[in-house]
């Protein structure tokens, strides 16, 4: 119940940031999965309302009531504290308010870096932590666990920002191209396609070595690390 618990707020989490990402006033998408964004299928109110019910269908299913021993209410309590971490202002939404102030301007690497550190590695950081709720885990291995999340979340946006530049909408299931549409600071546009590339494969490799200490335990972890920067869609 713990871990199931976890994946589904966190998937509920992702869609309502998807649905709102696509919004004419974000990044006007018409295209999601390979089908029509929520605004586009059913109108912009509707849209905007289904992102805010899914967020609040999180929260409400972190926080209910249990028959079960596990999670325990402060097992409860750390993933509701994480989720709202990474996906409120310190996180998701605030990585997405820096992505469009910074529209239409080039900006330090530096500065990309902290942004999708908070849109997109801040979610993956509550992926990750999150079910880590759910076991024992020491200090060492919360900060191992610490500088995975930071580095495969930074490959994670790469190679999104690889597959902008060379994917296909039918791979991507999404416009291809939307970010040199809106101008934004990329890696590849900041550094080159070559060395966007290599990057990715050096974050990974740091994702990779920070596992170390769980063994074979940490397999899945890595099968999903050398997907992500390898994957077309």
């Amino acid at each position: 119940a713990c871990l199931d618990d976890a994946a589904c707020a966190l998937e509920l989490i992702h869609t309502y940031s998807l649905i709102h990402d696509d919004l004419p006033a974000m990044d006007d998408d018409e295209l999601r999965r390979g089908i029509p964004t929520c605004h586009i299928a059913f109108n912009e109110a509707t849209a905007i309302l289904a992102g805010d019910a899914l967020q609040s269908l999180a929260f409400e299913i972190l926080s209910r009531h249990s028959e079960t021993p596990l999670p325990t209410p402060q097992q409860r309590l750390n993933m509701v504290h994480l989720l709202a971490q990474g996906s409120g202002a310190a996180g998701m939404v605030g990585g997405q308010a820096l992505d469009l102030s910074a529209e239409g301007q080039s900006i330090p690497l530096s500065a990309l870096q902290t942004l999708h550190a908070k849109k997109t590695g801040a979610l993956i950081r509550a992926s990750i932590l999150m079910p880590a709720q759910c076991v024992s885990i020491n200090w060492q291995q919360q900060q191992a666990l610490e500088k995975f999340t930071h580095n495969i979340g930074l490959a994670f946006q790469i190679q999104d920002d690889i597959l902008d530049e060379e994917g296909t909408s039918v791979e991507m299931g999404k416009p291809q191209g939307s970010d040199r549409k809106h101008n934004k600071s990329t890696y590849p546009a900041l550094i080159g396609l070559k060395q966007a590339k290599v990057m990715a494969q050096e974050l990974l490799q740091q994702a990779l070595h920070a596992l170390i200490p769980f063994g074979d335990a940490a397999l899945p972890l890595k099968q999903l690390s050398q997907f992500i920067t390898s994957r077309r869609t």
